[in-house]
């Protein structure tokens, strides 16, 4: 091979080199740090950028991976990598034991959503970025729950997000990193302590079941009553209204019965006006021989006795035959 050759393949290969390792393509979402001689230079945002080979050089970074095996464990890897991921990131930290306010061994997991806000930061601020979110959260997590009761903590999840997120998110400002959520996936409380809760719940539920079933045992016993009042109330209005229209009902016989007597009277004294007999002589006659037919109208049909003054009666007979004898002349 001639001289020539070489120095044309070191001068192809040369530019293989400055191209394979000048020509950085990168993706959307995407940043890289870019440092010439030790020192920052510049970032790189999507798309196609050139930097000098051997003068500059990508800043490493590292990322927090979490895997999950087969048999259902998960294992967390770091990895370095020269390429900044500002989408929303997510980290599941592992279960962690936290002592609550009143000395209760509590296990919590939390998941962490964050996303890099400035590559510069996140590169230079802080030396292990993922290990420090990781570590921040689980001493956080552990001062918001000590505060806490375990009642308040099984009750209050999304006040203890909003906490933890706003701590979080003022202690990692610095590192260019934006909190935007913190979700406690599970609280586990102690055995025991799950079977004292357990019993508590189910003592309150039926003591809730009791207190409504004797609601309910009292509320039937007022309707029943008030019915049995109602009741007795509309019989009594009912015996009223009765009484008061039978009375109206035996006024109104009477008076009709007086009309009807005075209308008879009336008659009679027209009918024998001008005749010498008196009026109340023949009324009186008519009264002692409905009274005597009274009498008489026993089961035996028989008279015991005509009182004295019944003679007068039949002596009236013959007046009142005078006074129809008078009548047909007079007619």
């Amino acid at each position: 091979m001639s001289p020539g050759t070489i120095i044309l393949l070191l001068i192809a290969f040369f530019v293989i080199f400055i191209v394979a390792k000048g020509v950085r393509i990168v993706q959307q979402s995407e940043a890289m740090i870019i440092e010439r001689f030790g020192r920052y230079r510049e970032t790189l945002t999507a798309g196609f950028n050139i930097i000098i080979p051997v003068f500059d050089k990508p800043r490493e970074i590292i990322f927090r991976y979490s895997r999950e095996l087969p048999d259902g464990n998960k294992y967390v890897q770091f990895v370095k990598k020269e390429r900044l991921d500002l989408r929303e990131t997510v980290y599941d930290f592992p279960k962690q034991n936290v002592i609550t306010k009143d000395n209760v061994m509590t296990e919590i997991n939390a998941l962490l959503y964050f996303q890099i806000m400035d590559p510069v930061k996140a590169v230079y601020e802080i030396e292990n970025l993922p290990m420090a979110i990781e570590k921040l959260t689980q001493t956080t997590l552990r001062n918001v729950i000590g505060e806490l009761d375990l009642d308040e903590c099984l009750t209050s999840r999304d006040t203890i997000n909003a906490k933890l997120r706003a701590i979080l998110d003022e202690a990692s400002h610095k590192w260019g990193v934006k909190v935007n959520r913190v979700e406690l996936q599970d609280i586990n409380p102690p055995r025991d302590i799950r079977e004292a809760m357990e019993k508590q719940m189910r003592a309150e539920r039926d003591k809730r079941a009791q207190i409504i079933d004797a609601e309910g045992s009292k509320r039937a016993v007022i309707l029943s009553a008030e019915a049995v009042q109602q009741k007795q109330i509309n019989e009594a209005e009912g015996q009223k209204q009765a009484q008061v229209l039978q009375a109206e009902g035996d006024a109104q016989a009477r008076i009709r019965r007086a009309q009807g007597e005075a209308e008879a009277i009336r008659l009679v004294t027209e009918a024998i006006k001008g005749a010498q007999a008196d009026p109340a002589s023949y009324l009186i006659a008519m009264r002692y021989l409905e009274t005597l037919q009274e009498m008489t109208s026993g089961q035996d049909n028989k008279v015991v006795y005509i009182p004295y003054e019944a003679t007068g009666v039949l002596s009236s007979l013959g007046g009142i035959k005078d006074m129809l004898d008078m009548g047909k002349k007079m007619g």
